[in-house]
């Protein structure tokens, strides 16, 4: 059974670890939140990027399914954290799942969330990968 909308749902278990490279790429721009459409100059070039998910989130399933083919381009990391699994992850975003930081979410860039951003991904990955490398 599916939880009824507005309750708070409990993983089952624990998502996480690297993400293989399998999975539709997506091209649907994110919402993003205030301003960080362009991420700054430091975290150009970072190889490590973060997602926040939940279990039965279609939308969190969806997320790291684009993201995964942009990771494996970038030859860069994706770790899934489940924020049900950490009281002060879910305290700090409730129900506003997917998202997706380049870096760690403390002290990490948040790129987009709910849908991706393809741009702002590749921008954090250091621009769009070049043909043949």
């Amino acid at each position: 059974l599916r939880p009824l909308w507005g309750q708070r749902r409990r993983a089952r278990g624990k998502r996480g670890g690297p993400v293989s490279a399998a999975g539709p790429s997506q091209g649907a721009n994110c919402a993003p939140s205030g301003g960080s459409a362009a991420a700054p100059a430091a975290s150009v070039g970072v190889q490590h990027l973060t997602l926040l998910s939940r279990a039965y989130c279609h939308l969190c399933d969806e997320m790291q399914a684009a993201v995964a083919p942009l990771v494996a381009l970038h030859r860069a990391r994706l770790a899934v954290i489940d924020v049900d699994a950490h009281p002060a992850l879910e305290a700090r975003f409730g129900d506003r799942v997917p998202v997706l930081f380049a870096g760690a979410p403390d002290g990490g860039v948040e790129l987009c969330h709910y849908r991706l951003d393809v741009r702002a991904v590749e921008r954090a990955l250091g621009g769009p990968p070049r043909p043949g490398g």
